[in-house]
């Protein structure tokens, strides 16, 4: 065994190998601290850069002279220009881990015992150290290249992890490492978690990748990995300026082409993958992001566009997976989680389809216990329904895996919202509670005089049988306040979804099984502070075969309007659920997230501060939505085939982007200011005081709010810690620039973007990024099943309209109201989709990471002490969060969150198990 050592002269430079005796090795600290280039290796030397390769022989070598460059001398390929290996030099190790997958097939193991075998003996990998200091001769960094080579012991008890060592020599005045590059030799892509440089002064160097690293086959140029210490662009050490500027455009792309699955990226496209016109007119649909259309953009693919419209680009279809850059797509762990949700799903839907084509048609909910057996029973076909399946081949094949699986996964989980209460949902208080600490608590505002319908509490504007609606009779329901006292205390709110839906009315009404009114609901807050709906309108527009119709409905006392009253509370359930789906989780989270995203990567190095920042709070969020465009949104999937609006809901969601989405409202206490469910108070710790005190997600929202707060201002100042800092960040400042004229085209011009001059800018605006993944996101996504998994207690659209006397309806009616009732909710096949699917969209995988942690997977993040302990005191705030937020749940002075029967609120409990939980805060859109 021989080790390379330099050996400085002051005649003349040269390199030697000194005999060393092959002693036994210590390990220490998880490396081998004995270092030496292995027998067999070949030593390039370049100016500025030793390569380390494998050839046979150990022969002498000698330095060549100036002339020789590039020469081999005795087995070995030297080149310099310089005596720089006369200087001496550091033997420095990098430990590489590779992760490989958890469940393989044959042929994969196969192909992993060969690269094993193929990285061991330095064929497989090859790593390139870059210095943070330029060499002179080159005007680049100091750079040194060696192949990964040899085993090292498993790191941990993990199967899947490997660790390998490359070995480097390096001139002593080589400065630290700030970059490396990363050449994958095999055939396929690896999975690279970190490297990590041992052998400088400075202790081990930490360069996290957590990446797919592509086959050179596919791309040949190298990964660059950075380091883990934070750089503004300006402090940039000038070894790595280059690879800065070259990793950024290589994220950037030319906007040109279809996106290959090994590729990373990230650019821009109009929402115009939604359809499929191609395979049916039905399913064409307009493309979002235009004049008549605005919406954000979404990531691009590059698909070449369909033969009926040339706008819409063509679709990919299940199980082929939609393009996303290559380090956004699911972990393993991640991906089985979800694809045990898609397995749910199919389970739910297959049996209700089945039992729908046994029986010709769909088939709608006749009484409550059909509902109950969703959950006490799950879904057993009879052993004649199984015989007549199992002579279709391919559903006696799917049952067959269907019934392997066991009951299990046949049967849903009861809700929350009825688990501890069957009953609760009747009943008024629940409505009007939903509104303030159920799945879609953002919508409620005060009422103001301006609003439309106190203008319409005058008898003389309807005709029988709304005369009797007069303003005395609401006055009753206000406990004998006036209309005027009501408002003037702040006590009158209201739930109006009636602009953003009317313009669509006739569109949805005219479809096959949708009815659906525009609704306003006005809500009581009273003494007691105890919120009760008081008065619904419901609204149809004119059409050319009847006039348009307003009527308000109050709850009343006799059986008929009680039952009437049901039915209007369920059409407003049914508009919100709709306005929540594809507005408030859709557009307002999902979508907006897409483009900050995409800015992030193509502007902001991962060297930059900001990029670390908000590295957490990206992660799975293009992929979901990829799915999302696959399954969920597009032309005939769940939301259209489930919802009120049906074939028009995007466009819906493009409209509510249009008339009221701006990006400073979407701050938590800004948007609270708007609505008027909070008025500003400097005496308060976010500059706010609620209207209604118990608002459990305004109340528990502004303390998680101010901890993304205080933590993002300190984070910011430390890394901008004078004046002209922001101004000058030429990453940041593009960064904000692609975001709005860009990512927000059609919003470009608007006048309320907010500015980025200062450093309380740029925390302002980083506060509502990181809020809207984590915080908002956990608060309206993850109730969907809690909530919306009882059918009545949430339709997600109305196959009815109210009937009114003289009508055919009205008399089956009155014969059996709760047939009317059962028989206006979504049919047994559309309500087992919804529930499916908001099953898997509440569903927390193992592998979530939470607002406050640090995957073990990242714990190198950054290497600044300072940041780290604000990162612990950030956590620990969250902490003392979940001990308040807990305490506040115990207080029976918040009847919106305890109570008989009442279930607490915790969407904003920053941490949770596995599953279905109704709690956590993920760092990311990541379901």
């Amino acid at each position: 065994m021989y080790a390379v050592k330099q050996v400085y002269s002051p005649f003349k430079p040269e390199l030697t190998f000194r005999r060393s005796t092959p002693a036994s090795r210590t390990w220490k600290h998880g490396i081998f601290w004995h270092t030496r280039v292995p027998s067999g290796s070949k030593v390039i030397c370049t100016p500025g850069s030793i390569r380390a390769v494998i050839s046979n022989g150990d022969k002498a070598l000698e330095q060549p002279n100036k002339e020789a460059d590039n020469k081999e001398v005795s087995g070995t390929v030297v080149s310099s220009t310089s005596d720089k290996l006369g200087r001496g030099g550091i033997d420095v190790r990098a430990v590489i881990t590779i992760r490989k997958k958890m469940k393989e097939k044959i042929n994969e193991k196969i192909e992993d015992q060969w690269e094993y075998f193929i990285n061991g003996i330095g064929r497989g990998i090859s790593i390139q150290l870059i210095s943070e200091e330029i060499d002179p001769e080159t005007n680049s960094g100091k750079s040194v290249r060696a192949f990964v080579r040899g085993w090292l012991p498993k790191p941990s008890n993990n199967e899947h992890i490997f660790e390998y060592a490359a070995d480097f020599t390096v001139p002593f005045d080589f400065g630290n490492p700030g970059a490396i590059l990363v050449s994958n030799l095999h055939g396929k892509e690896v999975y690279l978690m970190e490297i990590v440089v041992h052998g400088f002064d400075e202790g081990p160097i930490y360069f996290p990748a957590n990446a797919w690293i592509h086959s050179c086959k596919d791309n040949p140029d190298d990964r660059i990995i950075f380091r883990n210490q934070a750089y503004l662009p300006s402090q940039t050490p000038p070894g790595i300026k280059d690879l800065r500027r070259e990793d950024l455009l290589s994220l950037r792309g030319n906007g040109k082409g279809e996106r290959k699955p090994h590729d990373r990226i990230y650019d821009y496209a109009l929402y115009n993958d939604l359809g499929n016109p191609d395979k049916d007119e039905e399913l064409a649909r307009p493309a979002l992001g235009c004049e008549k259309w605005p919406y954000p953009r979404r990531c691009r693919t590059g698909r070449s566009p369909t033969k009926k419209d040339p706008n819409c680009e063509t679709r990919v279809e299940k199980p082929h997976p939609v393009y996303v850059p290559r380090d956004e797509t699911f972990e393993e762990i991640k991906q089985n989680t979800f694809s045990t949700g898609k397995l749910k799903a199919l389970l739910h839907n297959l049996i209700p389809a089945i039992s729908a084509t046994l029986s010709s048609s769909d088939i709608p909910f006749t009484c409550f216990s059909d509902i109950d057996k969703l959950y006490n029973d799950g879904f057993v076909l009879k052993s004649d329904e199984l015989n007549e399946i199992a002579q279709n081949p391919f559903l006696g094949n799917l049952m067959k895996q269907v019934l392997s699986v066991g009951e299990r996964l046949l049967k849903y989980e009861t809700p929350i919202v009825i688990k501890r209460d069957r009953f609760a949902w009747l009943r008024d208080s629940e409505f009007a509670r939903q509104t303030l600490a159920g799945v879609n608590p953002v919508n409620i505002e005060i009422l103001k005089v301006e609003f439309p319908i106190l203008s319409k509490l005058d008898p003389a504007v309807y005709g029988p049988p709304e005369s009797a609606l007069t303003k005395r009779l609401i006055e009753q329901e206000l406990n004998g306040m006036s209309v005027e006292k009501a408002i003037e205390e702040n006590r009158l709110f209201i739930l109006d979804h009636h602009d953003m839906l009317l313009p669509f009315m006739e569109k949805m009404n005219s479809l096959p099984g949708r009815k659906a009114y525009a609704s306003r609901t006005v809500f009581f807050h009273d003494r007691a502070n105890m919120l009760r709906p008081i008065a619904i309108e419901l609204s149809l527009p004119p059409s050319p075969s009847s006039p348009g119709e307003k009527r308000v409905y109050t709850h009343g006392h006799d059986a008929t309007t009680h039952w009437i009253w049901k039915l209007a509370k369920a059409h407003v359930c049914s508009n919100d659920a709709g306005v929540h789906q594809l507005v408030n989780h859709w557009l307002r989270t999902h979508a907006c997230m897409e483009t900050y995203i995409i800015a992030t990567h193509r502007q902001l190095s991962a060297m930059h501060p900001i990029y670390k920042l908000l590295h957490p709070h990206m992660r799975y969020t293009l992929e979901i939505n990829a799915i999302a465009r696959q399954s969920l949104i597009n032309g005939g999937g769940i939301i259209e085939t489930c919802f009120s609006p049906g074939k028009y809901s995007m466009e819906i969601s493009s409209a509510a982007y249009q008339n009221m989405w701006r990006f400073d409202m979407e701050a938590l206490p800004a948007d609270l200011v708007r609505r008027g469910m909070a008025v500003e108070d400097p005496s308060m710790p976010c500059g706010v005081r609620l209207v209604i005190e118990d608002y459990p997600y305004a109340s528990d929202g502004l303390l998680i709010w101010s901890a993304i707060k205080e933590h993002v201002e300190s984070y910011v100042d430390h890394f901008y810690s004078e004046p002209n800092f922001v101004k000058s960040d030429i990453e940041l400042q593009a960064w904000w620039d692609e975001i709005k004229n860009k990512g927000h085209f059609d919003k470009r011009s608007e006048p309320w973007w907010p500015k980025l001059n200062t450093k309380e800018d740029l925390s302002g605006i980083l506060t509502t990024i990181i809020w809207i993944a984590s915080g908002q996101h956990a608060a309206i996504n993850f109730g969907q099943y809690p909530f919306g998994g009882y059918v009545p207690n949430r339709p997600t659209l109305m196959r009815k309209l109210i009937p009114r006397e003289n009508e055919h309806d009205y008399e089956k009616f009155i014969r059996n109201p709760q047939l009317t009732f059962l028989s206006s909710l979504p049919t047994q096949l559309q309500a087992t989709k919804v529930m499916a699917t908001q099953d898997t969209l509440s569903t927390h995988s193992p592998d979530e990471e939470y607002l406050g942690q640090v995957s073990h997977l990242h714990s190198h993040w950054i290497n600044d002490h300072h940041i780290v302990e604000l990162f612990d005191r950030f956590s620990a705030r969250l902490e003392e969060i979940e001990g308040i937020i807990h305490l506040r749940n115990k207080d029976v002075r918040l009847k919106n969150r305890s109570g008989a029967g009442v279930p607490p609120y915790e969407l904003l409990l920053p941490t949770s198990g596995p599953g279905v939980t109704g709690r956590g805060i993920p760092n990311s859109i990541s379901i």
